[in-house]
């Protein structure tokens, strides 16, 4: 049986900052963005070619925004990706190198911070 993540929630103050920040600055796809109830609205962005969205909105999670730690997309090139991210004017770090890839860093306006990696070539 195969187990695959699909959704992860991130906390936000500022529900339609947050979607202009993720589909505008980083380029996220805006799959869905429902009013459920007046206690609900619900808000879907996937990475482009990734299999696992986020989700964000009202009612959706308890927890603090800003409190999301160590999300982690991977790239082809890294490079490219902190290209993209500085000219859309995302405040993204240098490119760091480790044994195990090359990252950037990041957080959105309520501070969820991401890493992005591109993995090292297997030999």
């Amino acid at each position: 049986m195969d187990w695959k993540l699909e959704l992860v929630a991130i906390p936000v103050s500022d529900v339609d900052r947050a979607k202009a920040f993720y589909t505008e600055k980083v380029g996220f796809n805006a799959d869905h963005d429902h009013r459920v109830s007046a206690e609900m609205r619900f808000v879907q962005l996937t990475p482009p070619g990734s299999a696992c969205s986020i989700s964000f909105g009202e009612g959706i999670t308890d927890a603090v925004p800003g409190s999301v730690q160590g999300l982690q997309l991977v790239v082809s090139d890294i490079s490219v990706a902190h290209a993209s991210l500085s000219e859309r004017g995302v405040q993204v770090s240098e490119v760091q190198e480790f044994p195990w890839g090359s990252f950037v860093f990041f957080s959105d306006p309520d501070g969820n911070r991401w890493a992005v990696q591109q993995i090292p070539a297997r030999g």
